[in-house]
C-alpha cells in the first residue's frame, strides 16, 4: 500500500510542521504546501523574534503559537524547530511532521545567497524589525556559523525521533532529502493526491 504524501487526520483537515536546519528550505515548502491545501501558513520565526531580537517568555511563545494554530478548523503548516520554547504544544495537535534533511553542503550556499540578499536589503529579515549586519553574520553567533555547526545536531535530534515516529513504523515522521529527488516526488505525489480527492 502506498503512503500518501500526506496523512491528515482522516477527515480532510491536516496539521503539518515542517522541521530541519536552517537554510533546507522549510519556509520555502511551507509556503507551498499551505497553498495547495488552502491553510494557514505560520512561521514561528515570526511570532519568536521580535524587534531588535527580542524574545517572548515560553508561556507568551506558546500563547501566540495557539492563537495561529486556531485561525482555520481545517488546519495549518508551521515552519521551524523552537522545541524547547514550544514543548509539545504543537507535536500535540500536528498529523504531519516533515524533516527537510539535504547534505549540507547542498543548503550551505542558499543561506550564504539568502544573508547576502537580507544584509542589501533585497528581501526581507527573518522577523519584522530584526536586521543582520556584516559584523553579526560573520561572527560564531551569525546565521552561516550557526547553520554549519547546528547541522551535526539537527540530524541527531531529528533522526532520533524518527526511528520512533516514521511513518513506516505507523507514525507520523517523514525525511526528504532534496539532494535525492525525495522533495520532488514527494510533491509530485502530493499533486497527485490533491487531484483524486
Amino acid at each position: 500500500m502506498t503512503i500518501p504524501s500526506l496523512l491528515g487526520d482522516g477527515q480532510g483537515n491536516y496539521r503539518v510542521h515542517v522541521v530541519g536546519n536552517c537554510g533546507t528550505g522549510k519556509s520555502t515548502l511551507s509556503a507551498y504546501i499551505a497553498t495547495k491545501l488552502n491553510v494557514p501558513h505560520i512561521s514561528l520565526d515570526a511570532l519568536f523574534w521580535g524587534p531588535g531580537w527580542t524574545t517572548p517568555s515560553d508561556d507568551e511563545f506558546q500563547e501566540r503559537i495557539s492563537a495561529a494554530m486556531t485561525q482555520s478548523s481545517k488546519g495549518w503548516v508551521i515552519d521551524g524547530n523552537f522545541g524547547s520554547h514550544s514543548g509539545t504544544l504543537i507535536s500535540d495537535h500536528t498529523t504531519d511532521v516533515i524533516w527537510l534533511d539535504p547534505p549540507l553542503w547542498f543548503y550551505l550556499p542558499r543561506i550564504f545567497w539568502r544573508t547576502l540578499l537580507r544584509l542589501l536589503n533585497v528581501i526581507p529579515t527573518c522577523a519584522e524589525g530584526c536586521t543582520e549586519t556584516w559584523g553579526e553574520v560573520l561572527s560564531t553567533k551569525g546565521i552561516i556559523w550557526y547553520c554549519i555547526s547546528n547541522h551535526g545536531y539537527c540530524k541527531h535530534k531529528f533522526g532520533e525521533m524518527l526511528a520512533h515516529t516514521s511513518i513506516t513504523k505507523g507514525g507520523s515522521m517523514r525525511r526528504l532529502n532534496e539532494w535525492d529527488g525525495d522533495l520532488t516526488m514527494w510533491k509530485a505525489g502530493l499533486e497527485e493526491m490533491l487531484r483524486t480527492h
